[in-house]
């Protein structure tokens, strides 16, 4: 059977792209080899005890409702029953002291916040917010268009105009400032610094890396501008709307259903070739939502894609592993310390800026972080239809862990044997965490029915694009982000093989909900502008500028 397009996966990229296509008149199939679609966005109803809905990994959609795909697929969505719920307090930090901070969609209530903290701090806030929504067009534009393209040069060209040459490089400069040298630039309480560090690691980065100052800032307004959103009754809601609007155009969605194959003639994807051989044709698209690793190394043969490609996808760089544990608890947590931590989205339990970066920097060099910075979810602060009345859920992700093999325990508690994920080191490194978090909620151990932890060997066996647990598709290093990502031989959603195209997050956006490499993708499809050769010239000479930069790197 022939399509228009076929996609390679079905996670949020994918879904989003095949029911944008569909409404556009597209014929679609999209091929999911697990079970279940969705990707990252996995909702089980069984994983602890009956009744309980969890997220096993992705949980918290404020990329998704602030995305050009949701605003387009909004009207459908609606129409099929999905409904998100919002929070006025969407994050805090409760510190080691006892004391807490928080991060509200009232501007006025963050600046008292920030207020209370230090003196200045407020006004901090307000004049960084202010100045960010003044070129929030540049810097949301930034994650929201193609860079390698001609919508990238006219994102360019605004810049100039507006900047001219001296401010634009100062404005650059300042988009490469690391979390550390923004925070410190601008608040001046450690409360400050502990509310917003943590939110860069959701970004794949550490404090310390270049970039990271400014996705904390673009978090950060993003928060406030949006809240924290959740589809009612989980994320599975948004995968079956999605699903709906490709099936109900006619598309189809296939499950366990593993491509082995992308099938290429003269110099065309025409389709793929499933494991067992069946041949599902592609008369316009075929696209990928994978690692450049797998594009490259499986879905590609040697004489399809050049030698130097063939050897930046082998030495593609993964990021670090992370853990989730999942928690059902019989009541809701009694925090000690202030009574909003009970009605926060998302409670970071950390030391601060120091302790985020000292836990990423044992992380990288393959410690077990002795102080990890803790993720603590409570989706029933957003959506109670979770969970039985009176009882509640409590998920946290874990983001500093050894990619691949364990070297040690930073804290030199735990016996990590050879290295590898076992099931007794799994549930050891979850009781440190746990005990942690019970010293911030006072009931935590008295009220939980049951608890169950993901190592990163298990992230991994969920999906097969997070490779040794990283969930963010691979390092977010600033040679393998923005105009880099995934890889300078290949920038942007193009390959070189003309029909097939690279989304998901090893691309550009990055990871995250927000559908951003799926929709770029579709606009590119359905420009009609010019000849596809034509536009292709545009990422071709982009393509040999940034391998030149690269090497001059």
């Amino acid at each position: 059977m022939a399509f228009d397009a076929v996609f390679v996966g079905a996670g949020i990229n994918s879904l989003a792209g095949a029911a944008l296509l569909s409404k556009a008149g597209w014929n679609v199939c999209v091929l999911e080899r697990s079970d279940e679609p969705g990707g990252c966005i996995k909702t089980s109803s069984d994983l602890t005890v009956p009744g309980f809905t969890h997220e096993l990994l992705a949980s918290w959609h404020p990329l998704w409702i602030g995305s050009a795909a949701y605003a387009e697929l909004k009207d459908d969505l609606d129409a099929r029953g999905v409904e998100y719920l919002n929070t006025d307090l969407p994050t805090g930090s409760a510190l080691p002291d006892g004391s807490s901070v928080f991060l509200t969609t009232s501007l006025d209530e963050n600046m008292a916040e920030l207020e209370r903290h230090a003196p200045g701090d407020g006004g901090a806030w307000q004049a960084m917010f202010e100045s960010f929504m003044q070129n929030a067009d540049l810097s949301f534009g930034i994650l929201g268009t193609e860079l390698w393209s001609p919508a990238g040069i006219g994102l360019g060209r605004q810049a100039l105009r507006r900047f001219g040459r001296r401010g634009l490089l100062a404005y650059t400069g300042t988009m490469l400032s690391t979390c550390r040298d923004w925070l410190g630039d601008t608040f001046e309480s450690d409360a400050a610094h502990g509310l917003l560090a943590p939110w860069v690691l959701h970004t794949g980065l550490g404090p310390d890396q270049a970039t990271s100052g400014f996705m904390t800032q673009v978090i950060a307004c993003a928060l406030q501008l949006g809240g924290m959103p959740v589809p009612k009754g989980g994320g599975v809601r948004l995968v079956e709307g999605l699903a709906g609007i490709v099936r109900d155009a006619g598309g189809e969605l296939r499950l366990g259903a593993e491509v082995e194959r992308v099938l290429v003639s003269g110099g065309q994807a025409q389709g793929v070739r499933l494991m067992g051989g069946e041949t599902i044709k592609a008369e316009r698209a075929v696209v990928a939502s994978v690692t450049p690793t797998q594009l490259y190394g499986n879905l590609l043969g040697a004489s399809e894609t050049p030698a130097d490609l063939q050897r930046a996808a082998g030495r593609y760089r993964y990021g670090r592993g992370a853990m989730q544990i999942h928690i059902a608890m019989s009541e809701p947590p009694d925090w000690y310390g202030d009574d909003r931590l009970a009605r926060t989205a998302i409670v970071h339990l950390t030391p601060g800026l120091d302790g985020v970066s000292r836990a990423v920097n044992e992380a990288e060099r393959g410690l077990l972080p002795a102080e990890a910075t803790i993720v603590c979810g409570q989706p029933l602060a957003v959506d109670p239809s979770r969970a039985p009345d009176g009882s509640w859920i409590v998920w946290i992700q874990l983001q500093e862990l050894p990619a691949g093999r364990i070297k040690g325990d930073a804290a030199s508690e735990l016996d990590i044997g050879d290295g590898s994920w076992t099931e007794k080191l799994r549930e050891a490194y979850a009781d440190r965490i746990t005990a942690r978090v019970g010293r911030h909620i006072r009931n935590l151990e008295s009220a939980t029915i049951q608890r169950v932890a993901l190592s990163p060997p298990d992230i991994t066996a969920l999906n097969v694009n997070l490779v040794d647990g990283d969930i963010y598709g691979g390092s977010c290093a600033l040679d393998q982000n923005l105009l880099f990502r995934p890889l300078p031989q290949a920038p942007g959603h193009r390959t070189p093989v003309e029909n097939l195209w690279h989304i998901g997050a090893s691309t550009h956006p990055g990871p995250g909900l927000g559908a951003g490499s799926g929709y770029l993708v579709y606009k590119e499809l359905t420009r009609a502008s010019l000849p596809r050769r034509a536009l292709a010239r545009v990422p071709r000479v982009g393509q040999r500028l940034q391998q030149s930069v690269a090497r001059r790197l």
